[in-house]
């Protein structure tokens, strides 16, 4: 009942400390116990609360103890899964942090006890919001002391040699775990591979909202409408756990995600070889997670079967793999038949179905530890090896009469009638005299009495020194069944993406180091399955390169705007995480982040309301996009009033393509129409709207964008279709008539954008479109060169911009 026991502490906040007996009985004096292993989120190794496909990650954090010459600080953060032995180190900046996590989303999160607290060296707000925190002390976050911890623990005279070198935080972070790990479970450290530094600026940064928005993990919508469950076709637990890990983590490098698209293709047009190793693949056994419980000390016979039912089938998919004739397979091939060693030491050693634990049955194949074999030969046929002994002492000594008895008390003893006593040899003992008989105690025979009353026992603890052993054997091959299990995770992978291409008709995009965005046919890969097979309206996304850099968006609501932000954002993702994508064609120039703001939600709790979240997140892209970054906005400064929310979002629209490393690639849909002016002053920003079609007084929408800007927003139909009632319907459309006649209402209050009382117009907005006069004045503004002009120059020229626009505006003086 232990498994079931820990998973409901677990769920409750509880830490478990397991208490074993260490002693064997001797009769006289007390076995030792003593606490053997803590368990925490963050060290399960079993149980409902150990996802198949996803890691259990146990991550440490610590912040650097100065900041580095640009003023950002920076963390270290070390990330151990103690199922699989893997540990990855890493160092990023304070904003970046919070993404990290996100990606890792690790069950228990080791922090410096400062850092629980309000000061300087507290967690960055967002950061680790969902994980279990535990405090440790300050000192283990030390930087010598945490590298004596990884020197001692591997081995080595330095930690440089692991590419740590100037990421002290990251050793920092990496130290206080291995800390850790050595008082709640000493022996997962042997399971323990060496840090895998991971590169930021390797991989497509995401940060904690975009994952929420793109929904890659999990959706409001059902465990079955995000991004991971839609592409998780694998059948092993390694390949769901790499699948995840290539969504969390997109590479930027284009040659990176072309290899893993090259292993994509092979399965693609390799069906039926595909399809014999996804059969081979299903239900197969995790050899990770088993390997580690060998190494850790803790795998019972039933997980030495597991395991060599787990690389039993290698050689099948070393088969398929090959039988595709790729190369970009035949490494991979190649890492999977480097288990066969520990294949066959599991084979030769353990028994066809072992019992759950050693002494309860055959464990052990016989020939394997011939002591286990005498022992099991002992406890299972006690009778015949006393039979056996009684005739060779009647044939030895020519007693026929000699018996072997037992009792209780004096327990096995040798017995001969009166007659015959007289002729026992001396070897025999006299113990017992009876009327008619004599009883003797015989040396071999004590010995075979003991080893009769301990045989059980002593074949559990044969058996357990036998697979002690036989683990140890496994063990030593455990380099090549790390390389074995990758490799199939990657096999797995490839031919569950291929399985989805295949089936839905995803293509293969292009992939180049920078350049454009360009999309055709592109479909939103989760929204198309949950509708009819070909209702879903695929449409074109051109960005960078001789297109437009910045596309402004409008349409009404319910018209798929959001939609087709997020699909271009998903092709994206998608291709730089090696999966071929829901299009027609596409060519992608690799992006450096991607960052989205769709969607408007409070944060009450932090005294955040929508337009302030909205803000905060809008302020963290302009200060980090780049030329390569992948930008989704939609309707920015919608939270606050009309003029306010017009004049943010322009500026945010300037800001992107004034950008002076160069304008990201960027998505901005809005319903503030006025922006489309922008496209006649800004030379990169472009027009495009969702289509709609009038029939008979309705409207209907086309999912389609097309090129130019929307004529009108159509907030009275959908509210028609949302099922406002019909009067106040009808009434809206009185007032919008009024509004776009720019009539005064009853009441005599006059609409927002009404002349005003000195002439000019309240509204702040750009016009549709513009007059000649103020055409030439946009020109004029859009001409200047601020950076070449003095400062008594520029307000020479400010003061002749104002009087051009007084007399546009009839205001002169």
């Amino acid at each position: 009942a232990l498994e079931r026991y820990l998973d409901q502490l677990m769920q409750a906040g509880h830490r478990v400390a397991l208490a074993e007996q260490t002693s064997q009985p001797d009769g006289r004096t007390l076995v030792e116990r003593r606490v053997t292993r803590v368990v925490t989120p963050g060290t399960v190794e079993e149980g409902a609360l150990l996802a198949p496909g996803g890691h259990n990650w146990l991550v440490a954090v610590a912040p650097e103890a100065r900041p580095g010459a640009e003023g950002e600080s920076r963390w270290g953060l070390a990330a151990c899964d103690v199922t699989t032995g893997e540990l990855e180190c890493m160092v990023v900046g304070a904003p970046a942090l919070a993404g990290e996590l996100a990606r890792l989303s690790p069950r228990e999160l080791l922090v410096p006890d400062a850092a629980n607290a309000a000061s300087d060296g507290a967690l960055p707000e967002g950061a680790g919001e969902t994980a279990r925190r535990t405090g440790r002390p300050a000192r283990q976050f030390a930087v010598a002391e945490a590298a004596r911890v990884l020197r001692e623990h591997y081995g080595v005279a330095d930690v440089e040699g692991f590419g740590l070198r100037g990421m002290e935080p990251a050793v920092a972070a990496a130290g206080a775990l291995l800390r850790y790990l050595e008082e709640s479970w000493p022996e997962a450290l042997r399971h323990l591979r060496e840090p895998r530094v991971i590169a930021a600026h390797d991989h497509l940064e995401l940060d904690p909202q975009t994952v929420r928005t793109l929904e890659l993990f999990e959706s409001p919508a059902g465990p079955d409408a995000s991004l991971a469950a839609v592409l998780d076709r694998t059948r092993t637990g390694p390949g769901g756990r790499l699948l995840r890990a290539r969504l969390a983590r997109p590479v930027r490098d284009a040659a990176e995600a072309t290899s893993r698209l090259d292993e994509v293709q092979a399965w693609v047009e390799a069906p039926l070889p595909r399809a014999a190793l996804r059969r081979a693949l299903r239900g197969l056994p995790d050899p990770e997670r088993l390997l580690g419980r060998v190494r850790a000390g803790s795998a019972g016979p039933r997980q030495l079967a597991q395991l060599r039912a787990a690389l039993g089938v290698l050689p099948e998919a070393t088969e398929q793999a090959r039988a595709t004739g790729a190369a970009a397979l035949e490494a991979l091939a190649g890492d999977l038949a480097g288990a066969a060693e520990a294949h066959a030491a599991l084979a030769a050693g353990l028994a066809e179905e072992p019992p759950a634990e050693p002494g309860d049955g055959s464990s052990l194949r016989a020939g394997f530890a011939p002591e286990v074999d005498e022992l099991r030969a002992l406890a299972e046929d006690a009778r015949g090896a006393l039979t056996a002994l009684e005739a060779a002492e009647r044939a030895r000594t020519g007693l026929t009469a000699l018996k072997v008895g037992y009792h209780r008390v004096f327990g096995y003893y040798l017995e001969l009638p009166r007659s015959q006593a007289g002729r026992a040899p001396e070897e025999y003992e006299p113990r017992q005299t009876l009327a008619g008989a004599q009883r003797y105690r015989y040396p071999p025979l004590s010995e075979l009495e003991d080893r009769i009353l301990g045989a059980r026992d002593r074949l559990a603890e044969a058996e357990r020194a036998a697979l002690e052993r036989l683990c140890a054997q496994v063990a030593g091959c455990g380099a090549a069944v790390e390389r074995a299990a990758l490799a199939l995770a990657r096999l797995d992978v490839a031919a569950a993406l291929a399985e989805v291409a295949a089936e839905h008709g995803y293509t293969r995009p292009l992939l180049r180091p920078a350049g454009p965005i360009a999309i055709e046919g592109g479909r939103h890969p989760v929204l198309e399955r949950r509708m009819e097979p070909g209702a879903f309206v695929p449409n074109d996304t051109e960005l960078g390169g001789g297109a437009p850099d910045v596309v402004v968006l409008t349409g009404p609501n319910m018209g798929g705007k959001s939609t087709y932000l997020r699909q271009t954002a998903l092709v994206v993702l998608m291709a730089q995480a090696g999966s071929f994508v829901p299009a027609d064609r596409a060519e992608i120039g690799m992006c450096d982040r991607v960052f989205t703001r769709v969607g408007a939600s409070d944060e009450l709790a932090a005294g955040r309301s929508t337009f302030m979240r909205e803000m905060v997140e809008t302020a963290e892209i302009l200060r980090r996009a780049t030329e390569r970054s992948l930008v989704v906005l939609d309707e920015v400064g919608r939270g606050t009033s009309t003029g306010d929310g017009l004049a943010i979002a322009r500026a945010v629209v300037e800001a992107l393509h004034h950008r002076p490393g160069g304008t990201p690639r960027t998505l901005f849909a809005t319903h503030y129409r006025e922006l489309t002016a922008l496209a006649g002053v800004l030379p990169r920003v472009a027009n495009r709207s969702v289509a709609v079609a009038e029939r008979s007084g309705e409207v209907v929408f086309l999912h389609r964008i097309t090129e130019g800007a929307s004529d009108r927003a159509y907030g009275v139909h959908v509210a028609a279709l949302a099922g406002l009632p019909r009067a106040v319907v009808a009434r809206a459309r009185e007032l919008l008539a009024q509004i776009e006649a720019g009539e005064t209402p009853e009441g005599g209050a006059a609409w927002p954008h009404a002349e005003s009382g000195d002439g000019a117009s309240a509204q702040l907005a750009l016009p549709v479109a513009a007059a000649p006069a103020e055409r030439a004045l946009a020109e004029a503004v859009a001409g200047l060169e601020p950076d070449e002009l003095s400062p008594l120059e520029a307000l020479q020229r400010l003061y002749e911009l104002r009087a051009e626009a007084r007399r546009g505006l009839g205001r002169e003086g």
